[in-house]
């Protein structure tokens, strides 16, 4: 119509076009505009009259209620059904096969289903049920639907399992509207069985609420892996530390072998190259607190823990600009692929941002360091871990005896408040600024006699020659 290639629309009865009254007038405001002609063959009426338009109303308003009626009708009769246990149409669940319009146990899935309860009554987890399946190979039902198409014969997903163990189909009974009802179909499993399960996933659910805690990831929603797998954010726990992650629904569901390339990643990692990217793309300056300069230059001042405490610091602002910007962040092995939204696409002139990026390996490489001069006897190899840890707690004892004394700080409990240590951890960091200048460059150098960790430094007197005597080192020239 709106291409003028329609002059008339002809029906049999002009319920045959619409039962709904305002969607007809829709319609007529279309014909109207487009000067299209509207025809009904067994009904007469004219339309460019107001009797005729009266009349085309009323008929429409008694198509609608007759629909309306018909459709209560219909739902009455199917829960007043299902209320005595018929069966009346819909998915016939795993187990099952129809037969003369009755639900039949199927011998073959029936034994599965009864696998799958008791199973989940054993291992208790529905992940561990997960894993369990892939591996006997238990798949759902492939059914093929009128079209041809054939749906269903994957592996097991968490939804459908879960809606598998919830229902209570397989106790003899129909469900309807929330609603469950004896039914004349033969159970599969034993009340006791389906019973004891219902309890062990409420439990479970209980459990997962009063642990689970209110996200505070600024990517919820879009991160994605390299295979289209939305991830999801997670946390562990160590040494009363709480470590963010995203990881790949993939996983979570039990379905590792579906997981892209980067299935569990570092959240602080990943939101920072996204704050960063962002922050160049807008073109803002790098000294402002929100850039990702900021975030690595706080990581060489005396607390490591500054660089997340500066993210967290702009978080809400990190947040705000996520919500405007990006549409969807896909993690792959080599890069961040950042696409924009509408929005963001105005704003940066770009469609998507793509930054190389490699993850940070979770277990941190480690080195032998040999020194560059092996002639020189005093020279030992010492581990690269131990170098940087004894070099930090140097770099980190010189920066609060600064504090201190440029007033930056008032005490040693200020600066234990400042960093989350305690006060006996800060006093014996800053005993090592008092180190003598060539026992650091031995350190540097790595001439240091090998056992000697920075705990061993921690307990030197503050007399230069002392400190030499007591490592071994030869006296200053």
């Amino acid at each position: 119509m709106r291409a003028n290639r329609i002059d008339i629309i002809v029906v049999y009865k002009v319920d045959r076009l619409t039962r709904s009254l305002a969607y007809f007038a829709k319609l007529v405001e279309l014909f109207d505009a487009q000067g299209v002609s509207f025809v009904s063959v067994t009904q007469s009426f004219n339309t460019t009259t107001s009797m005729g338009r009266l009349t085309l109303n009323v008929l429409l308003s008694f198509a609608q209620f007759e629909r309306e009626v018909t459709g209560e009708r219909i739902r009455d009769k199917i829960a007043a059904s299902k209320k005595k246990g018929i069966w009346v149409g819909g998915v016939v669940p795993l187990g099952y096969e129809l037969k003369d319009r009755k639900l039949v146990i199927h011998p073959e899935e029936a034994v599965i289903v009864r696998l799958i309860f008791e199973r989940y009554l054993a291992l208790g987890s529905m992940l561990a049920l997960l894993a369990e399946l892939r591996e006997r190979n238990i798949r759902t039902r492939l059914r093929e639907l009128a079209t041809g198409r054939s749906i269903g014969g994957v592996a097991f997903a968490k939804g459908a399992l879960a809606h598998l163990l919830k229902n209570r189909m397989y106790v003899g009974e129909l469900n309807h509207r929330g609603q469950s009802y004896p039914a004349d179909h033969a159970p599969i499993v034993d009340r006791e069985i389906f019973e004891a399960v219902q309890a062990r996933l409420g439990q479970n659910l209980v459990a997962y609420r009063q642990t689970r805690t209110p996200s505070n990831a600024p990517l919820l929603g879009k991160m994605f892996d390299d295979r289209g797998n939305l991830m999801t954010p997670s946390y562990a726990v160590k040494s009363g530390v709480r470590y963010r992650y995203y990881v790949s629904r993939a996983i979570a569901e039990g379905r590792r072998q579906d997981a892209g390339s980067i299935a569990r990643v570092a959240a602080d990692d990943v939101e920072r190259v996204v704050c960063e990217a962002l922050q160049a793309a807008h073109g803002l300056e790098r000294g402002t607190d929100t850039t990702a300069a900021a975030i690595s230059g706080a990581i060489e001042k005396a607390n490591p823990s500054n660089a997340s405490s500066a993210l967290q610091h702009n978080d809400e602002r990190f947040r705000m600009q996520v919500a405007a910007n990006v549409a969807r962040v896909t993690v792959r092995k080599d890069a961040i692929q950042i696409d924009l939204t509408e929005e963001g696409e105005q704003s940066l002139g770009r469609a998507s941002i793509r930054v190389s990026w490699r993850r940070r390996p979770s277990r941190p490489a480690r080195e032998i360091i040999i020194p560059l001069d092996p002639s020189l006897t005093d020279r030992r190899p010492i581990c690269s871990k131990t170098k940087t840890k004894m070099l930090q707690a140097i770099a980190n004892g010189r920066a609060w005896l600064d504090d201190l004394v440029t007033g930056r700080a008032n005490d040693i409990e200020t600066l234990a408040a400042r960093g989350d240590r305690s006060s006996r951890s800060i006093a014996m960091t800053i005993s090592l600024a008092f180190l003598a200048p060539d026992v650091v460059e031995a350190a540097v150098d790595g001439r240091l006699p090998r056992g000697v960790s920075v705990w061993r430094l921690y307990d030197l007197p503050s007399d230069w020659i002392e400190q030499r005597r007591m490592l071994g080192l030869p006296a200053a020239r």
